[in-house]
């Protein structure tokens, strides 16, 4: 369904988006396309938690400034970030059912080198506005792919659609609309199966899945529909992302009232860009709110987490954070995206109604490992907890459940601590499946 009458170019600033919420709010009343105000105020959230979770952390303990260094390394995640350590790196490519062609990196072994061995494959998966550097932003002994090589396993990296290495297409340009029409629905239904897919046909073994945040509800989708475990050995969540009615995060509840994900999405702005002007603006507009620290931002959205370091975070703003769609950010705030017209939901989804995802119907024999913290603003415990509440017919030996008091959203990903916290625990239970 076409936006009415509002196909002309805004600039791409908050303060336009400012103006034209008002003489829009009439036709999101009416039409219902793009939000559904049945959604918990939690889920609205959820929108803005990939964006203000990247922009957060450059600001943590400093004030707001945007933009990657110039200097940025611009030669592929293996050259940038792998193989300068000593280990060896692989770049591949593979192609979704529907024409995405997306960025896979593997490091076969360890940092001592041999060839490889078959170590048993794991499949990293990264969360929104994010890509795969999220797994190497520490050193070696301190950032989940390392140690996984290290440890004698196949590591496979995997980077989504749209972010900086994963943005070709079979006829699209990233300058089409329609290159940026797609959610995290298509994420389930296309880029993990065909990331997944090709790890498989390349080992020929079953995979080790490890998602954090958004990589977790991805996953969780996937697997309430019985897809996928033909070929997946275990999963391991890291703040999972399902049930969102009790995020905490102040400014997330401040971005949330400012409506802007499906504003943008009216005025043409299909491609949620958070190193853009409008997203630049909307922080600035977000910080100027009472209640808001600005110089706290990262604790501000994510909770206080425990155990960054500076360097980490230098790393991070050299990389991150990345692209994704105005369609996926609105999804997010939905659960599940409603086309608000009959025939197109039947189009997407075989059906007049957005489908459900009934997590009480995972296998009660797949192994997964849960990973969630008492600091975490995003993937709160009472929500976390919602979620195994649907899985409490699951058997004791294929579920581990790993709650942390003093995590949060990002120490899962990047905390200095996290080998002897998150990684060994994991490690251990990838050897007992």
């Amino acid at each position: 369904m076409a936006a009415p009458n509002l196909k002309r170019k805004a600039s791409n600033t908050f303060s336009a988006v400012q103006d034209t919420y008002l003489s829009t709010k009439d036709i999101y009343e009416r039409h219902k396309v793009v939000f559904t105000m049945a959604t918990s105020v939690g889920s609205i959230l959820t929108a803005w938690a990939g964006l203000l979770f990247g922009v957060a952390i450059g600001a943590s303990k400093g004030p707001v400034h945007r933009g990657r260094p110039s200097d940025a390394a611009s030669d592929g995640t293996c050259k940038s970030r792998v193989e300068i350590f000593g280990y060896q790196c692989e770049e591949h490519k593979v192609t979704t059912q529907d024409g995405y062609i997306l960025s896979l990196q593997r490091i076969p072994v360890g940092r001592s080198g041999g060839s490889p061995s078959g170590g048993p494959p794991v499949l990293l998966q990264h969360g929104v506005l994010m890509d795969g550097i999220t797994w190497l932003l520490n050193a070696p002994d301190e950032s989940l792919a390392f140690i996984l090589a290290d440890n004698g396993y196949d590591v496979w990296i995997a980077n989504t659609r749209g972010t900086k290495w994963s943005r070709g297409h079979v006829s699209l340009s990233t300058n089409d609309s329609a290159y940026w029409d797609w959610s995290w629905d298509e994420l389930m239904a296309y880029d993990l199966p065909a990331t997944l897919a090709y790890v498989h046909d390349q080992t020929a073994q079953k995979i080790h899945y490890v998602g954090h945040s958004l990589g977790t509800l991805i996953a969780l989708a996937s697997f309430s529909k019985l897809q996928l475990l033909d070929i997946v050995r275990s999963a391991a969540l890291l703040s999972p992302i399902a049930y969102l009615e009790d995020v905490s995060s102040p400014i997330a509840q401040a971005a949330a009232k400012s409506f802007a994900a499906e504003t943008y999405y009216w005025l043409g702005i299909y491609e949620f860009d958070p190193n853009g002007a409008a997203v630049n603006k909307l922080l600035k507009e977000l910080c100027s709110q009472p209640g808001i620290d600005c110089y706290d931002l990262m604790t501000a959205f994510t909770g206080e987490n425990c155990c960054l370091n500076s360097s980490t975070v230098d790393v991070f703003l050299q990389y991150e954070p990345q692209s994704t769609s105005t369609k996926n950010m609105i999804h997010l705030a939905q659960t599940m995206y409603d086309y608000g017209d009959d025939d197109d939901n039947r189009r997407h989804y075989g059906q007049p109604t957005p489908p459900a995802y009934d997590l009480s119907s995972i296998p009660d024999d797949l192994p997964m490992f849960f990973g969630y913290g008492g600091s975490d603003a995003l993937s709160v415990p009472e929500d976390v907890e919602l979620l195994l509440g649907n899985l409490k017919s699951h058997q004791a030996d294929k579920l581990v459940v790993q709650y942390r008091d003093d995590y949060a959203h990002a120490d899962f990903v990047m905390a200095v601590n996290a080998l002897e916290v998150v990684y060994d625990p994991l490690m251990a239970f990838f050897k007992l499946q």
